[in-house]
């Protein structure tokens, strides 16, 4: 006697339930991008002549993301492209940043262009804060404020 199409039919659906898993795996592993920032296009950037005032940049290649935290001596525009593996940190890939530098009177001084070979890692402090709750839990806290409470003052 041969199989049975119910016998058949379980068979194929575990094959597809397996191949179906295994190209979930294999895309869990590929990797994603991100592209965060923007950068001026070179042609636009070309434009931007030394003696030019931060109107004429704006008007020429915008104002970046940062003016408003960033001093008045420089504008930094920025684009990073970071690469995403679900088992791995993310990584930045490619880094562009061009430096505007103004001089005292607003006029450009400088045009700079700094990619990722560029860069240098700063290590910033991580500076805390002492804590004020101590390490009591929950029911102690609540407890221990039974103390002082004042009726005279709730009433």
């Amino acid at each position: 006697m041969g199989t049975t199409f119910a016998t058949r039919l379980s068979r194929n659906s575990r094959r597809i339930a397996l191949a179906m898993a295994l190209g979930l795996g294999l895309a869990a592993c590929s990797a994603t991008y991100d592209n965060h920032g923007y950068v001026p296009p070179a042609e636009d950037l070309a434009q931007v002549q030394i003696g030019d005032s931060r109107e004429q940049v704006a008007e020429t290649v915008g104002r970046p993301a940062t003016s408003g935290v960033m001093r008045d001596e420089a504008w930094f525009y920025t684009a990073y492209r970071v690469r995403n593996f679900t088992y791995r940190a993310p990584e930045v890939i490619e880094r562009d940043i061009v430096a505007i530098s103004f001089d005292a009177g607003g006029r450009v001084s400088n045009v700079e262009r700094f990619g990722l070979e560029d860069g240098q890692y700063v290590q910033l402090s991580r500076r805390t804060t002492a804590a004020t709750v101590e390490n009591l839990g929950f029911f102690q806290q609540l407890l221990s404020n039974f103390g002082r409470i004042n009726l005279g003052d709730t009433l």
